[in-house]
């Protein structure tokens, strides 16, 4: 006698293709999100936070290139360990980017912000 598959989100029987791992498309939807749950939450709060990093430097790089203090980007909650890329120059400058918008350490205390074209 063949045993029967049971649906591995709520345990009810399956019928249908041998192959067959759930009993609806709600439960396959159902068990993918629990499993990739954390997953997906992780991801979302770095790209929130990046989002929030682009924004600073966009609202405060209106002209394209502007100087400013490192305390102004921490006052306004910038941080600084979460970049999309680096590019070094030939003379061997490092910028910094998130996504288009970029800086450029000058000094301790000092920033070159740069668009990206």
């Amino acid at each position: 006698m063949r045993q029967s598959k049971k649906c591995l989100q709520c345990g009810i029987g399956i019928q249908g293709r041998s192959d067959k791992k759930f009993c609806s498309d709600y439960c396959r939807n159902f068990f993918h999100n629990f499993i990739n749950k954390e997953t997906k939450q992780i991801l979302r709060n770095t790209n929130n936070r990046l989002r929030k990093n682009f924004k600073i430097l966009s609202d405060c790089n209106t002209s394209g290139k502007t100087k400013i203090s490192r305390r102004k980007l921490l006052d306004r909650g910038f941080d600084f360990t979460l970049i999309t890329t680096m590019y070094k120059t030939k003379s061997g400058k490092i910028y910094f980017y998130v996504y288009t918008q970029g800086y450029l350490e000058l000094s301790k205390d000092w920033f070159l912000l740069v668009k990206q074209e």
